[in-house]
């Protein structure tokens, strides 16, 4: 029986505790409202958040749920669309504790763990030329768990090269907590002697589909497709091995069957040559009618999209040209992309194809090999539902449906979906997708508050299924069959084959406690209960889809929360209050003070990978400027007039507990931190530096450049190591422009100057603009009135500095000292000792101002052989935030710390002060700044 009182979940969780430990269970509010949400439209608020470390805990987990009757839900990177990892019940995480990439056979198979991304993992086998099967559009967020769970497939793979095709074995825990290897020698005696009604069971189904005509053919026909819906009974007539059957059932399974500890892929090569472009029609009609004279020219890619989709692409400021400069009415576009194994092949290839593809009813195009317009053309197809959906009317859910049908009544299909739309009066809607495979996706917003709007919602779903359906197609073809279509599986399938499936479901898992509700329902309404609300909170976050894009890239993710979590919490706070629970929105508030506002590292680089280019860093500073007390205010204001002062004796400061036993600053500052807060102290560590040297000036008639060196490189001395030289990013810079010969300056009283990333930061908005009102003048002055660029040394200040300048003297020009270095000094200068190895830790900074080429570029001008982590990220140093938390810092760096310390390299380098401290403290290694190590090395 379910637990169904407080005290039945208190039991359940402490069972748990004792079984994984007390760190890995949580009850807390905040936990488990942050795991009520996934990238679907529909919300429940799970009991328990179970987070395993192992796949023997999960089966322990499994065991203690089904025990006590417990439902179980597994959860990885939370974008599915479908509702398949929301649960009331048991959550299980399975991302943070299960990811890993194991390249077997040269490249040729790939073992991963479920919480991997798939761009992750085809980042470890790039050097092989070689990659996964699935290609979803969401490739830098979703987990192979997911990937497996749903049968993903992707813009290229159709069903030849999808999950299903492609996965070689798996180690999989059935509901009873019992472990299967499927690549074990003996593995099928073993199921067979260990479950052997599940064995019969299974051989039997298989024996019940080949007698009845009518049912092989209708899994054949419906599978030849791209079909995600209800379980894939198409194993039956794949496989005669019961083990095999098994093995292919749980794909697609959306964790209704098992769960996936591991699996083994067989990966396909990467065509190293590709061409790509967007062919515009006049209509959609026109354009899928086109689509199998451009399938006949070779184009691996066909995806659609529509004059709504292409609209909503404009939103991006880095949509190509050819979407810019079209007056967009009724058109409809297609990408293509050619690939090939060398240049000649793919010259050829393009060269066949566009004599073809000129003769369609097409505007005029062009096929490129740029890599950065080949980028933008697929980041408008990658982004579009949540670009859409992120610019939907508040107070509306965006639902996203994808359904699959022949080529050949693909354009009859899309045209009576407008018509649909048109109907039901959604306007809005757009229609994008695989063209190529008949898969074409729809994007309907709703208001699911409100009862005449719900009533709308459930007559288009009828009447969308009973379309599609009339075409002989599929309701889901890669997002899986979830909560929102799982009332529909029968009538796809017929009484037959449902009857077939809900066996597997009870041979499998006869007490139905693996995420109940998905898949399989008996109850015709189901897809409509559950939905999440949708109620306008904060400007900074109205528009987020919680798509989890953001999460991988999230500094914090594994320690307290991701960008998403930290909206949705905001969401939750609103809704309690509303609700009048005021005992739990006060208490998600008091405990969102650490988790969500104190170890946000505010770094942006959720916004280098959100499509709706939400930066959480802005909520969370205006949260800090909201909170901060008027004598923190007062402080920060009097530090930015007396800057000069202030980081002298920061530096000093440090210089000082370097002379003392470490023992001394570090109880001191412990000591301040348990009176005034650990958000406002410092903790001092024996790993810091000494201060570094006051900054030094520079007068020059003549000057290229204006050198702004950065005060981080005041407060906080160099690093020694390997290749270093005894000076910090600053002097090294200024020997770099000597020994090239190109004469800079410094602007006046460059000892009080500063980007003002420490005041924005902490949101301080009144000693930020004290800071600005010094800064804009020196420069404009030392520039001659933006004649020359401002050339900064530590890639963060030169972000900082671009922001603050940008409205205030958008005249002036700053440039990052890695790119300075590279497109100006470098020719210039004979590097005379290269290192062997060197490993390059890119900044945020440098991410999202597009430097870390330049950054990578230096390091191999002295390194032979230079790395850039697969598992690099943010630091999360952010500053001071990494002495404030440093158990943010360490967790953030964990992984690239792990890879790091394989490479036995012989320097470490970066571009930023604080990022060199935090990666040092994380790996043990001594990181400088690139200009340190390029210094010596020309000397």
């Amino acid at each position: 029986m379910r637990p169904t009182t407080a005290g039945d979940w208190a039991r359940l969780g402490a069972q748990l505790e004792l079984d994984v430990g007390e760190a890995a269970v949580s009850r807390r509010a905040l936990d488990r409202h942050a795991m009520a949400h996934d990238a679907s439209h529909y919300l429940l608020t799970p009991e328990v958040v179970v987070r395993p470390a192992s796949t023997d805990q999960v089966a322990a987990v499994m065991r203690a749920c089904d025990a006590a009757g417990a439902p179980v839900t597994f959860r990885a990177g939370g974008t599915s669309l479908s509702g398949q990892s929301v649960s009331d019940a048991v959550m299980v995480d399975t991302r943070r504790h299960f990811e890993g990439v194991e390249v077997l056979d040269g490249g040729h198979r790939v073992r991963v763990l479920p919480g991997t991304t798939v761009r992750h993992v085809n980042a470890v086998l790039s050097p092989y030329r070689r990659a996964l099967g699935p290609d979803p559009a969401s490739e830098g967020a979703c987990t192979l768990g997911g990937v497996i769970a749903n049968n993903s497939s992707g813009m290229q793979c159709g069903t030849e090269l999808n999950t299903y095709a492609t996965l070689d074995s798996m180690v999989l825990v059935l509901p009873t907590g019992h472990r299967v290897d499927t690549a074990a020698p003996d593995a099928s005696a073993a199921l067979r002697a260990q479950h052997p009604a599940l064995w019969e069971g299974l051989a039997r189904l298989r024996r019940r589909v080949l007698d009845d005509p009518a049912s092989v053919a209708t899994v054949r026909r419906l599978f030849a497709m791209k079909n995600t819906m209800g379980y894939g009974v198409n194993a039956l007539l794949d496989f005669e091995d019961p083990l095999e059957i098994l093995r292919h059932l749980m794909i697609g399974s959306e964790g209704t069957l098992g769960f996936v500890a591991e699996a083994v892929f067989r990966t396909v090569p990467v065509p190293s040559h590709r061409a790509t472009g967007l062919l515009v029609f006049d209509d959609i009609g026109t354009a899928t009618a086109a689509v199998p004279g451009m399938v006949a020219t070779g184009t691996a890619t066909a995806e659609l999209l529509d004059a709504a989709s292409l609209t909503a692409s404009l939103i991006d400021p880095t949509c190509p040209e050819v979407i810019r400069q079209l007056e967009i009415r009724d058109h409809a576009a297609i990408l293509l992309e050619y690939q090939a194994t060398s240049t000649e092949e793919l010259t050829d290839l393009t060269a066949s194809a566009e004599r073809a593809l000129r003769s369609l009813p097409v505007q005029p195009f062009e096929l490129t090999t740029d890599a950065a317009d080949r980028t933008r053309l697929w980041r408008v197809r990658k982004g579009l539902y949540t670009a859409v959906a992120g610019h939907r009317p508040a107070g509306t859910s965006a639902l996203l449906e994808d359904v699959c049908v022949g080529v050949d009544v693909l354009g009859d299909t899309c045209v009576a979906l407008t018509e649909l739309f048109d109907r039901h009066a959604y306007q809005g809607s757009v229609i994008f997708g695989h063209a190529k495979d008949g898969n074409v996706h729809f994007l309907v917003n709703e208001v699911f508050d409100d009862p005449a709007s719900l009533e709308r919602y459930a007559a288009f779903t009828e009447d969308m299924v009973d379309l599609v359906l009339g075409q002989g197609g599929t309701l889901k073809a890669e997002h899986g069959t979830g909560r929102i279509m799982a009332p529909f599986v029968r009538r796809q399938y017929g009484d037959e084959l449902y009857a077939v499936m809900r066996e597997i479901k009870d041979l499998i898992d006869p007490r139905g406690l693996l995420n109940p509700g998905n898949v399989l329902s008996e109850d015709p309404t189901s897809y409509l209960q559950d939905l999440k609300p949708s109620h306008p909170v904060e400007e900074e976050v109205d528009r987020c889809v919680e798509c989890g894009f953001c999460e991988p890239v999230c500094p914090s993710r594994d320690l307290t929360l991701t960008p998403r979590q930290r909206i949705v919490l905001r969401r939750e706070m609103v809704g309690a209050r509303s609700r009048g629970d005021l005992a739990l929105a006060e208490e998600l508030e008091r405990d969102y003070v650490y988790a969500g506002e104190q170890t946000c590292a505010v770094d942006g680089m959720c916004v280098t990978a959100c499509p709706v280019l939400i930066n959480t860093g802005d909520l969370v500073r205006r949260l800090r400027r909201e909170s901060a007390p008027a004598p923190a205010r007062a402080l920060w204001s009097a530090a930015a007039r007396g800057w000069g002062g202030a980081a002298l004796l920061g530096s000093a400061g440090l210089s000082i507990a370097r002379i003392l036993p470490s023992a001394v600053p570090t109880a001191l500052t412990a000591a301040g931190r348990r009176v005034v807060g650990a958000d406002t102290v410092p903790l001092y560590d024996a790993g810091l530096p000494a201060g570094g040297g006051r900054r030094i000036a520079r007068r020059a008639d003549d000057a290229q450049a204006v050198v702004f060196g950065a005060c981080v490189g005041q407060m906080f001395g160099p690093e020694g190591g390997a290749g270093s030289g005894a000076q910090g990013s600053g002097p090294a810079l200024l020997e770099l422009c000597d020994r090239a010969g190109v004469a800079v300056r410094t602007p006046e009283h460059l000892g009080g100057l500063c980007c003002g990333t420490p005041w924005k930061s902490k949101g301080f908005t009144a000693g930020y603009d004290v800071m600005a009102a010094r800064v804009v003048p020196a420069l404009r002055a030392a520039t001659e009135g933006g004649r020359l660029p401002v050339v900064v040394d530590a890639s963060s200040c030169a972000e900082g500095l671009v922001e603050m300048l940008a409205t205030r003297a958008p005249e002036l020009r700053v440039v990052d000292a890695v790119e300075f270095v590279a497109d100006h000094l470098l020719p210039a200068l004979t590097v005379r000792r290269r290192l062997p190895s060197v490993v390059v830790h890119p900044t945020c900074s440098s991410h999202r101002a597009g430097t870390t080429e330049a950054l990578v570029r230096v390091a191999a001008a002295f390194g032979e052989d230079v790395v850039v982590p697969v598992s690099w990220g943010c630091c999360a140093f952010a500053g001071d935030r990494g002495l404030l938390h440093p158990e943010l810092t360490a967790s953030a760096s964990r992984r690239e710390a792990e890879e790091v310390a394989q490479t036995g390299a012989t320097a470490y380098v970066s571009s930023n002060r604080t990022c060199e401290i935090g990666m040092t403290r994380a790996t043990g290694r001594r990181y400088v700044h690139v200009l340190q190590a390029l210094a010596a090395a020309t000397r």
